[in-house]
């Protein structure tokens, strides 16, 4: 659907079924040219527009995250052999409404000697880096902050908030271990950002941009099957920046209470939880521009839907993951940041960086076969490398000693 985008004076291709900025800014445009603002309609079109996409963004993702809720607790039950949440409304459908309405109801309670405005401030530091993720996520080729020139770049700055909203909840509370979790969490969430930015490096040596939309439009061939062994370290770390099993170090339960959410309550502690439980669907639509191809389906199924079952698909993954994996030490996160994954991020970079040198020496082009062939060699050198690293590195900690019985054990049979 060609679209001619007023007070522009370019034409813009939108698929029809995206309503997007340019659709709300036409409308509030045509509103306020026909009752005579003139000029001024342009500058508050823009505005009216920016608020109602604001607000439709926000909406969609705080009842998207509840619906994850359900969600995962329901699948989880599944891996567990149990039922999950089945009591309110058909299959337990309401049971994030009952949820909301018990935290809204509960007390707001603050420990004497907080520091007061430092612990209110740190779910909204949590919660709206989460949201302004969204802002830049492509759902079309034309979308409007989704053509950021710097979108990767702001992405990864907007997430590295996180790590300062997780200290100040815990330093805040003034609760020993809430400080203990959240200073772990800041020096996990700090260690993986390397990792990830390594693994999204080598998006941008392919795709020779920053912003989304030429990200997502540059994989003819996915990126996933380019190159695995980026897409391995990228998941597992933001696997890692979202606090996830197996790096769910941060609520260690057993050892500091609940974490750096020890003290909160109420509508805090909801607003917490909202944060935590909305990553996974934020990882998800950053994994899938970066390395599914983004809208990228085939017809006549419109892109948007495409994207929604590619996100859909990673979320179950990484809802797997949770389900299956033990938590890791504090030490064995830390460690698995600093050396295999640090490493295996920067060979990817150069592996990639020959590749694309060798392949595009004659046209300065990699074509689609050239992807394949890339694709091709990068599987397998990341299945030989992640081979070595388990059988030489990880099996001697894994093999137990043989028992060896107590002497004490026949004590009363040697007696008799």
């Amino acid at each position: 659907l060609n679209r001619y985008c007023l007070g522009r004076g370019r034409p813009i291709i939108m698929p029809t079924l995206l309503i997007d900025f340019y659709t709300f800014y036409d409308f509030f445009f045509k509103t306020f040219d026909s009752i005579g603002l003139g000029k001024s309609a342009a500058w508050m079109s823009y505005l009216t527009a920016g608020i109602l996409i604001s607000f439709t963004v926000i909406n969609v993702m705080i009842l998207s995250t509840a619906l994850y809720t359900w969600f995962e607790r329901r699948v989880l039950g599944r891996f567990h052999v149990r039922r999950g949440p089945n009591r309110h409304g058909p299959f337990g459908l309401l049971q994030p409404i009952a949820d909301v309405l018990k935290l809204i109801m509960k007390e707001d309670t603050l420990p004497d000697k907080a520091d007061k405005p430092v612990m209110t401030l740190a779910p909204i530091a949590l919660l709206a880096p989460t949201l302004l993720i969204m802002t830049v996520i492509p759902l079309s080729e034309n979308s409007f902050l989704g053509s950021l020139n710097i979108g990767i770049l702001f992405i990864v700055g907007v997430t590295s908030v996180n790590s300062i909203a997780i200290f100040m909840a815990g330093w805040g509370s003034r609760n020993k271990y809430a400080v203990l979790g959240s200073m772990r969490g800041a020096a996990m969430l700090v260690s993986y950002e390397i990792p990830m930015a390594l693994g999204i490096t080598s998006v941008l040596l392919l795709s020779g941009s920053l912003a989304m939309t030429e990200i997502m439009m540059s994989q003819d061939i996915w990126f996933i099957v380019v190159m695995p062994m980026g897409f391995f370290v990228f998941m597992a770390a933001a696997t890692a920046e979202m606090s996830r099993t197996p790096f769910d170090q941060i609520e260690a339960e057993s050892e500091l209470g609940a974490g750096y959410n020890t003290e909160f309550s109420g509508i805090k502690f909801a607003i917490l939880f909202l944060a935590e439980f909305m990553a996974p669907i934020i990882t998800a639509a950053v994994v899938t521009t970066l390395f599914l191809g983004g809208t990228k389906g085939f017809d006549p199924v419109p892109g948007q839907a495409w994207f929604v079952l590619k996100m859909f698909v990673v979320i179950f993954v990484l809802l797997w993951f949770r389900a299956t994996w033990p938590r890791l030490r504090v030490d064995q996160i830390m460690g698995f940041a600093w050396k295999p994954l640090f490493g295996l991020g920067i060979f990817n970079i150069f592996l990639i960086a020959l590749e694309s040198t060798i392949l595009s020496y004659n046209d300065n082009d990699i074509s689609s076969t050239d992807m394949l062939l890339m694709g091709a060699i990068n599987w397998i050198i990341t299945i030989a490398i992640l081979l070595i690293l388990v059988n030489v590195f990880g099996n001697k900690k894994l093999e137990r000693p043989d028992p060896v019985p107590s002497p004490l054990a026949n004590m009363g049979t040697e007696a008799d």
